[in-house]
């Protein structure tokens, strides 16, 4: 075969990822949070974007963006069970709109006769200071008459930090200059729940000093308040809480040293190594459930931010389900397309030019994809509210057995399109508030023949079961497969065993011994 170079023509199909579509694909896997720190970021790098502020209903450039398209549109959706409502019972509008018309200047006319009397003036003394009252005003800030005092409002005092709190015992407790730089450092090293790592003679190294030292501060810090503060590990947070009550006994020490039989619920072991008979067990162990197992969560606690819906439902009035976007989360941007007339004009070079077309380009994609993403999400969860009616109508129990292929299917779109748009997305039912991939979820064949059953209506029938159990007739897992198959569930031992365990359910021995116990 002679070797020699020569020149190939060959034609192939390849599928590119463009930037737009990748942005687009980004944007469809955003939670709202993600989605409104992504949208600030745009309107600050692009001068064309503005926010609209008016609203659908807002007067805002008669909705066309920069390719002279409408982009505004509404979506109307409403479920009636298992058909569609036509009717066009729910209605949310995703309107999008170029630059507000100016709404004028406002006017400059004020009465300064009025707003300012001269003989309200009062000698200042050597401040040079002139009490002002304004007459038009009322009275000020704080229930006074004078606008410069300060509002009693502005000298609350706020939240008192864990760190704040030590910090100031420490101050009192500990005299020695030393000691109070090993104290503030070990106040950094807490945790929130009120721990220090046991690293004393890492400590030590670190602010050359003796590691006796360190230890000695410590034992100090650990009578501060809270109580438990300080503590290397549960034991001996719960020690230092019963030593503040004087209730640090042996026995009581023994208990503490042992507690994985107390997890165990292994009585017999308990009573032996403490020395105690049951009854006086159960009160020591009533005594500890008292106990703070985390004291410095009292402080530095931090307000749970609920979770925005970003699609509502609501039940209609002659049934069904009305499904709509949250316009809380959409936001709404607009092209200004005066603004890039105007900057057009004065471009002079190549590179200005291309920017400005570059922003222009990048503002019109935005919109549309934000449009097509609202769109897209409203389409999910409406065909989701359909196929599991039964769930928002009778609870867990008949939640509905739903794979993404289901969804995908039925709209007409993508599985992996369906998956980014369920994530980290929730929707706000009459039955609460619920991420969408939760309604997603394995099946259980049914042992008569029927329909299949949902694994998540599986574990709450298992959990129902368990909660119900008498003590002196506690479950078995295979006495649970039977009264699934009794009714109509064909599960196996080793997934009751599986969802068992993954609720956080003991085993049947374990829950014997712990009802059995009166611990």
């Amino acid at each position: 075969m002679a070797m020699s170079p020569r020149l190939e023509l060959r034609q192939s199909q390849s599928l590119v990822m463009t930037p737009q579509l990748q942005q687009a694909i980004k944007l469809l896997q955003f939670s709202s949070v993600e989605l409104a720190s992504y949208v600030e970021d745009e309107l600050s790098r692009n001068p064309l974007l503005e926010r609209d502020d008016d609203g659908p209903d807002g007067e805002g450039g008669g909705g066309e963006n920069g390719n002279g398209e409408d982009t505004s549109g509404s979506l109307e959706t409403a479920d009636s069970g298992n058909e569609r409502d036509d009717g066009g019972d729910a209605l949310n509008s995703i309107d999008f709109a170029d630059g507000p018309e100016s709404s004028g200047s406002e006017s400059m006319d004020v009465d300064y006769d009025n707003l300012w009397n001269n003989d309200s003036l009062s000698d200042g003394g050597d401040t040079g200071v002139a009490d002002t009252a304004f007459s038009s005003w009322g009275s000020g800030p704080g229930g006074s008459f004078n606008p410069l005092e300060t509002d009693l409002e502005q000298t609350l005092s706020g939240q008192e930090t864990l760190h704040q709190h030590l910090t100031q015992q420490l101050n009192v407790e500990l005299d020695d200059p030393a000691d109070r730089v090993i104290g503030l450092h070990l106040i950094d090293q807490l945790d929130e729940a009120g721990y220090v790592s046991d690293r004393c003679p890492a400590v030590a190294e670190m602010l050359g000093c003796p590691a006796e030292r360190v230890e000695r501060t410590l034992e100090r810090l650990q009578h501060f308040d809270p109580p438990g503060i300080f503590a290397r590990d549960l034991a001996e947070c719960l020690a230092l809480q019963l030593r503040e009550r004087d209730r640090l006994d042996p026995a009581m020490q023994a208990l503490l040293e042992n507690l994985d039989l107390l997890a165990k619920r292994d009585i017999a072991a308990l009573m032996r190594i403490c020395g105690v008979d049951q009854e006086d067990l159960v009160d020591m162990v009533a005594e500890i459930r008292a106990l703070d197992p985390k004291p410095g969560l009292a402080f530095d606690s931090s307000v749970a931010q609920p979770v925005v819906p970003d699609v509502i439902m609501r039940a209609m009035p002659n049934g069904g389900w009305a499904v709509e976007l949250n316009s809380e989360t959409l936001p709404r941007l607009i092209v200004n397309n005066r603004y890039h007339s105007m900057v057009s004009k004065g471009a002079r070079t190549k590179e200005e030019k291309l920017y400005i077309e570059d922003c222009l380009h990048s503002a019109n994609w935005l919109v549309k994809s934000l449009h097509q993403r609202a769109t897209t999400i409203l389409k999910v969860a409406t065909e989701i509210v359909r196929q599991q009616d039964g769930f928002f109508v009778h609870g867990i129990s008949a939640l509905r057995p739903l794979v993404l292929r289901d969804i995908a299917e039925a709209i007409d779109m993508h599985e992996s399109t369906v998956s980014r748009v369920t994530s980290n997305k929730f929707i706000s039912s009459p039955r609460g508030i619920y991420e969408l991939k939760y309604f997603f979820s394995a099946s259980i064949g049914s042992s008569s023949g029927g329909e299949a059953h949902s694994a998540e209506s599986v574990r709450y029938r298992i959990k129902a079961l368990i909660d119900a159990e008498a003590p002196n007739a506690v479950l078995s897992d295979d006495k649970i497969v039977e009264l699934l198959t009794a009714e109509g569930m064909d599960i196996a031992r080793r997934t009751v065993a599986k969802y068992r365990e993954a609720l956080g359910i003991p085993s049947s021995v374990q829950r014997r011994r712990q009802k059995n116990s009166g611990l």
